[in-house]
This record gives C-alpha cells, structure tokens and sequence, in this order.
C-alpha cells in the first residue's frame, strides 16, 4: 500500500503548540547540521537559489549569506510569519507561503541552488516523485541540488531519509558528488548534468 502523504494540517498543529516546534534555535544538533549543510555548498556563490519548507527560517538565514537571490517557501503560515521575520534585514531573500510540489515558482524559473532539506518524507509517493522531478527540471545545468534528512523512523513520515537519499541518487539528470553519512542524517551533494559533474578542485583548475 502507498503510504499516505502528511497533510497540512499536521505542519500548523505543530506551529500552533510552539513557535519553534522542531527546536532549530536552540539545538547544537540543528545548527551543527545546518552548518554543515552550508558548508558542503561546492560554489562560493550562487545566482539563484531555492529553498522549499523553510520552516523559520534558519537555515535559510545561513543560505543567504551565499547566494545574490533566495526564494524560501513554506506551507505554513505561521512558519512563513517567522521567517519573514528573521530574514527582514536581507532584501535579497523572499519568503512565500507555497504547498510544494503541487505549487511551485513560475515555468520559467531556473535555480542554480535547489536545498532539500527535511522535507522528501512528508509527500506520498507520487508527490515525491513530482517534487523530485519539479526540482531536477528547475535546476539550470551544472546546478547544485543539497538534499538533508533524518533517519530515524517518524510515525508522520512518509518514509525514512534513506529512502529519500535513495531515490535521489537513482535519478536521471543528477550525479551525486559528496556524501555525508550519520546515524541521525544524511547528506548529498547533486549537480545538474550534463554538462559533467566537477570536483571543487576541478573547477578551480587544481586538477
């Protein structure tokens, strides 16, 4: 049987118990991960990036600092509310309400930064299968997709990070460069090809 997606509902309950209800402002495990998140990015800087489920906006806060444009959506008002907030002073960053991957930005868009980041368990199968294709086609070519996940299994998850991960790596139009493997998540790396995918010492001509 496929297994149900998490409705929306689900994401404004958690809001409405607390502001922060995953503890991203506090936790050393959240910051940790999100630092390594950003530091993984294999350009110094991006022209266009995207971030579906924001949440509060910390990650993205992180994000901003490398990339020129940054659209960051959320399904969740009250997440949305908090992020605008939070990324108030970067006039650069635009924070929307969006119910990804049924929305999604314009036909045209094309992002050189796609991040994925505790979001691929939350749809059922075929919406999974729309994110992922809705994210490879937006990537313009030689484009960075970072994908995060938690491990552990979650009742309200669709499935488990691996599997997310798993997927992701199966996929037409993207080669994996970098993985970071934990018991608590998993990282990747994916660029856009073709053209071929190159080495950060590759592209600096070190090799």
């Amino acid at each position: 049987m496929t297994p149900p997606g998490t409705p929306a509902q689900y994401f404004d309950e958690m809001y409405a118990r607390a502001e922060d209800p995953w503890s991203f402002e506090t936790r050393w495990y959240e910051q940790r991960k999100h630092e390594l998140t950003v530091a993984c990015l294999p350009r110094r800087r991006y022209r266009s990036a995207f971030e579906p489920g924001c949440s509060t906006g910390m990650l993205t806060r992180r994000l901003a600092q490398r990339c020129d444009r940054l659209l960051a959506v959320d399904i969740a008002a009250a997440a949305v509310t908090s992020a605008r907030q939070r990324l108030a002073d970067q006039a650069h960053v635009r924070v929307e309400r969006m119910a990804v991957p049924d929305e999604w930005p314009a036909a045209d868009a094309r992002f050189d930064l796609v991040v994925l980041s505790e979001l691929g368990y939350y749809p059922d199968d075929a919406g999974l299968d729309l994110l992922t294709a809705r994210t490879v086609d937006s990537l313009e070519p030689g484009g960075t997709l970072v994908a995060v996940h938690w491990r552990p299994a979650v009742a309200e998850h669709a499935r488990g990070g691996d599997d997310v991960h798993r997927l992701l790596g199966d996929l037409d139009g993207l080669a994996r460069t970098a993985h970071h493997e934990e018991a608590d998540f998993l990282l990747d790396v994916f660029l856009r090809v073709p053209p071929a995918a190159t080495s950060v010492a590759q592209a600096e001509g070190l090799r």
